[in-house]
């Protein structure tokens, strides 16, 4: 990657569903300038305390899902009540719910806000809708405080910030094919999730500190940390996302042929669907988001639902929870910059494969060890981390390879759909085991079920070489 080397854009095909070459290939061996591959790869290092901090670590898992919206006599029971278990089986339930109808906001919205996103040349814009609806949510968690009656705002402003936060990642992974070239998407694509997870780190621990300096005297009541948090992560997201707005170009000039009402796209959307699958260059496309659809769906069930089966299930408090998320992220940053340079080398499909193979297994091994004490958890809550991040870029990555010239918006928004758009299928597993056994640990069957289907559908997709 060179600091002063020309970006030039792709240009798509003049005809509407026939496609010639694949778009990253249009970049040839051109390095994209440094100071672009970097300010895209900070825009998950914005966003990500929203998924570290506040989805997975320390709002929901500690607040939203705990004691503090219980009715006060049922809060007052002692750990391992039964009914006090039940009622917080209830509330983990609730997110699940609200995780599910997020998911299908995503389903009928993502692809068909990126194919506009793509006709009009206009991704950097829906990126920024996206990453602004997104901090609006944060900020709105300011007002849930810790009454029951509260604990449905909660979940919906979180669903919602999945929902809007999908949208923009749908925009920025269409970017990425504006910057890397078939040489070097991994690599691109694995920096970026691996400064993800470092921004996760940072956040968490501005979190450590402030808990250990007793949040420097200031009053704990009414869920007071918790709301400050997310709206420090609010602030931190806008900070950090202004480098991609101003320094990474439009992946295409548009496609105003394409430009159809909002109602019609989802018929060309249709279309264009169809002729993935027609056209033998595309077909491993068309085959990859079928795949994707639930393996992604189960990473998205990790990220979800981990803390709080830390929390629930094996009794971890706030300093060892976050503790926890340090270690995990580090170690899923670190793994995910590295697998980029093995993505590159021996191509996507093995890191995933591998990665799936390594997640499934220390699933089981936590589900079917529960009552071994935390251990159990440290131990394989790290072995998914260090797989889960290197499975997530090798899949963006092996999208990039196999999308068509011109239609990046739309690929990485049908890439949301199927994969974490159709969490209804690892959230649904996760509400509806819950709630027939009334013990959140079976919840993680669900989970890894969903990771077994998805590496099977996996094996047999061929992955593109380019010419």
């Amino acid at each position: 990657m060179s600091d002063d080397a020309p970006t030039p854009r792709p240009q798509a095909p003049a005809r509407a569903g026939t496609v010639g070459v694949i778009g990253l290939d249009l970049r040839g061996e051109t390095p994209a300038p440094k100071k672009q591959v970097y300010s895209w790869a900070l825009w998950d290092w914005a966003t990500q305390p929203f998924n570290t901090v506040i989805l997975t670590f320390i709002f929901t898992a500690l607040y939203l899902v705990g004691d503090s919206f219980l009715p006060a006599g049922v809060a007052a029971l002692d750990k391992g009540d039964p009914v006090k278990e039940a009622a917080l089986a209830e509330l983990t339930s609730g997110l699940g719910l609200g995780s599910t109808i997020a998911a299908f906001a995503i389903l009928l919205l993502a692809p068909v806000l990126g194919q506009r996103a793509d006709a009009a040349g206009r991704q950097k814009l829906w990126l920024g809708i996206g990453t602004g609806a997104l901090v609006m949510c944060m900020l709105g968690l300011w007002f849930v405080e810790p009454v029951p009656s509260l604990f449905w705002l909660g979940v919906a402003l979180i669903s919602a910030g999945s929902v809007f936060g999908e949208i923009a990642a749908v925009n920025s992974n269409a970017m990425l094919i504006g910057i890397a070239n078939p040489k070097t998407v991994g690599r691109i694509s694995g920096l970026g999730w691996g400064f993800g997870y470092l921004g996760g780190i940072v956040a968490l621990v501005i979190v450590v500190v402030l808990d250990a300096a007793d949040w420097f005297g200031m009053s704990t009541e009414n869920g007071l940390p918790f709301r400050l948090i997310a709206v420090g992560c609010a602030v931190w997201a806008i900070v950090f996302s202004i480098p991609i707005f101003l320094n990474v170009p439009e992946p295409s000039l548009g496609r105003p042929d394409r430009r159809v009402g909002f109602f019609a796209s989802y018929r060309l959307l249709v279309k264009d669907v169809a002729g993935l699958y027609r056209d033998p260059q595309t077909r491993p496309t068309f085959w990859f988001l079928l795949a994707s659809a639930v393996f992604r769906d189960g990473l998205s069930g990790v990220f979800a639902f981990g803390a709080v089966i830390a929390a629930t299930v094996f009794g971890f408090e706030f300093q060892e929870l976050v503790i926890f998320g340090i270690a995990a992220n580090l170690i899923a940053g670190v793994s995910t910059i590295i697998a980029g340079y093995f993505d590159d080398r021996f191509g996507p499909k093995r890191i995933i494969l591998l990665s799936l193979g390594a997640m499934i297994v220390a699933g089981l091994a936590v589900f079917l060890l529960v009552d071994a004490g935390t251990t159990v958890f440290w131990i394989g809550g790290l072995i998914l981390c260090a797989f889960v991040g290197p499975a997530q870029a090798a899949a963006r990555s092996f999208l990039a390879r196999v999308t068509p010239a011109g239609r990046e918006g739309e690929i990485f928004g049908l890439y949301a759909t199927t994969g974490r758009a159709a969490s209804w299928m690892a959230s649904g597993a996760w509400t509806i085991l819950i709630a027939l056994t009334s013990q959140t640990a079976f919840g993680i069957l669900g989970i890894v079920v969903v990771l077994v289907a998805g590496f099977l559908l996996l094996l047999p997709v061929k992955a593109h070489r380019a010419a």
